[in-house]
């Protein structure tokens, strides 16, 4: 073997890991929105777990992207232990799929069919297909697939490339003799898991030996422990991934790790005493490409009939493993940087924690304008603790989404992360405004001070304005209802007039000596808050129809739908006529 063959190899080493990223990563990122749907549905049912596995890891082509992915799961509390089994084991088949479009290079026959089926013969139409999608067209979704197919070419000529580069090892008594050492169990599982480890791809370690099966000298007793050896060569990224997590995350990781060690020891010794016992000739046969693919799904088809029924004792290795320490070692962070390996991901659940952080700013705000009349010191306590919470949930999720908005995103999770950068300071804003409230409340209440009858009609109704526009903004941007959202901004109107209306009825007030210039300063402040929380409300709603249009000109969409929107008239009146004093 020349030294031309040796740099051949590793470049066509390159070539592949490099196209399985880029296929990987374009794969993920145009099904980013199913994605998100089917991990939606997370259960405690361990086999839906196992079919969303498979699932998710055929389509981002990683097991190992899978095990982290469900480790940040774990770590953020989204998913419980047991869920994430069912996943892992789901994985290990998924990453299959890679190894059964690699066997293609191994297709040999004369017929049309076959000659269509080979590499050789489609790759290059796919390329030029996959370059023009990619640099001609403008429409993501289009690039995204030309980079799905470009990604896909580039894979398949670095496995061709390896192929052509290994061939003369067949001639070569050394390797002959190494392939002869590796038949030894053993060693063939210790070299698959090392292999794997330095490149952290089984499907990249599978590659591999499937470009080495084309030289015809690699034996089925030689491939098999090998292959046994690249699935727990694979969990080694889990493992260092699940560096810094908490306890129940660390656990997913060595249940990746003891799923794949007791397979083999199951089925290793069983596959020794087989071949010692049966004179089988095919052991002393050549593998292929396509029966290497064959043999992998198999052996991970087999692991998961024979430990699926065994979760729970898998279960109860990684607890053992991994003890229980103390209560901070219970605590779940907000959010996982280790989802950004699958940022569609990521972005569902930097969404799903705004969506708390809107739902605990607006029960916290009814809370405080309830006590006025309703006071109960828990609740004013729970009003306090989550003011802090969400100071914590904006710190956390613009940390986050800054992070994440530097990752490969598509059009539609882009535009989600940029709305969510500008609504947490809306959301965190309106938390203060309730613990603003709140004091006003306890100053009245310390002070034994009482609003007239009048000013306490005024203060119900726009106590009861601000609530429904806060339902509205709130729910409008959980559900995603721009109908809702555009209902806030003429409502918002209507609080603005309300506010003005309700100082000059105060000054009359004054006037008459209805009301003291105390109660006057707590008054203003009061009307002042819920007025800013309708401008906070409205700054939300607005934000997500623009969002929803591939805008982010508020003032523009202010000054236009207040002139030229008949339904934003329409709207207006029947708030006005609703909320009027």
């Amino acid at each position: 073997m020349s030294a031309m063959n040796i740099i051949s190899l590793f470049g066509g080493l390159a070539f592949f890991l490099f196209g399985m990223n880029t296929m990987g990563s374009a794969l993920e990122k145009r099904a980013g929105g199913q994605l998100k749907t089917v991990l939606g549905k997370l259960t405690s049912n361990k086999f839906k777990g196992f079919l969303l596995g498979i699932i998710v890891t055929a389509i981002i082509q990683s097991s190992s992207a899978t095990t982290v992915m469900v480790v940040g799961f774990v770590n953020s509390g989204i998913m419980q232990l047991g869920q994430a089994i069912g996943i892992i084991m789901g994985a290990n088949i998924g990453t299959s799929v890679t190894s059964w479009l690699l066997s293609l290079t191994g297709i040999e026959g004369e017929s049309f069919w076959i000659t269509l089926m080979k590499p050789e013969s489609f790759v290059p139409v796919l390329a030029l297909i996959g370059a023009v999608l990619y640099v001609f067209i403008k429409d993501t979704k289009r690039k995204d697939i030309g980079l799905i197919l470009l990604g896909f070419s580039i894979l398949m000529f670095g496995m061709e490339t390896m192929s052509d580069a290994v061939k003369p090892l067949a001639d070569e008594p050394w390797f002959a003799n190494a392939l002869v050492l590796f038949s030894n169990p053993v060693l063939g599982v210790v070299m698959g898991a090392v292999i794997t480890g330095v490149i952290q791809s089984s499907s990249a370690s599978v590659g591999i030996l499937q470009a080495l099966s084309m030289t015809g000298a690699v034996s089925y007793t030689t491939a098999i422990p090998i292959i046994m050896g690249q699935n727990i060569g694979t969990c080694l990224t889990a493992i260092i991934s699940c560096a810094g997590a908490n306890k129940n995350a660390k656990r997913a990781a060595f249940v990746h790790l003891y799923f794949n060690i007791i397979s083999t020891l199951i089925m290793l010794p069983l596959f020794w005493i087989i071949k010692s016992v049966a004179d089988i000739e095919m052991l002393n046969s050549a593998v292929t490409p396509f029966s290497i693919a064959l043999l992998h799904t198999g052996f991970n088809a087999a692991a998961v009939l024979i430990l699926f029924p065994m979760s729970k004792l898998l279960e109860k290795l990684a607890c053992i493993t991994v003890r229980d320490k103390s209560e901070d070692d219970e605590k779940n962070i907000l959010l996982d940087e280790r989802l950004f390996s699958t940022p569609a991901v990521a972005v569902a659940q930097s969404r799903a924690v705004t969506e708390k952080m809107a739902q605990l700013s607006m029960n916290i705000l009814i809370d405080a304008m309830d006590m006025f009349e309703n006071y109960d010191e828990k609740i004013a306590e729970k009003i306090r603790k989550g003011e802090k919470k969400a100071d914590v949930y904006e710190d956390t999720l613009g940390d986050y989404l800054v992070k994440l908005s530097t990752c490969d995103l598509s059009d539609s999770d882009n535009r989600d992360v940029t709305m969510q950068l500008h609504m947490i300071g809306d959301l965190e804003r309106l938390s203060d405004h309730a613990l603003n409230i709140l004091e006003s409340a306890e100053e009245l209440r310390e002070k034994k001070m009482d609003f007239s009858g009048q000013a306490k009609k005024e203060m119900r109704n726009i106590i009861a304005a601000t609530t429904e526009i806060l339902n509205l903004s709130v729910k409008s941007f959980i559900s995603n209802d721009l109908e809702s959202a555009a209902l806030v901004e003429p409502l918002e109107q209507v609080i603005d007039k309300l506010k003005m209306t309700m100082k000059n009825s105060h000054v009359e007030r004054l006037r008459r000596n209805e009301c003291t210039i105390e109660q006057g300063f707590v008054f203003n402040d009061i009307i002042t808050n819920l007025e800013r929380v309708s401008d906070h409300c409205s700054n939300i709603a607005v934000c997500l129809i623009e969002t929803a249009n591939d805008r982010f000109d508020m003032h523009k969409y202010l000054k236009t739908v207040k002139k030229e929107d008949e339904n934003f008239k329409k709207n207006y009146e029947m708030f006005a006529l609703k909320y009027s004093v």
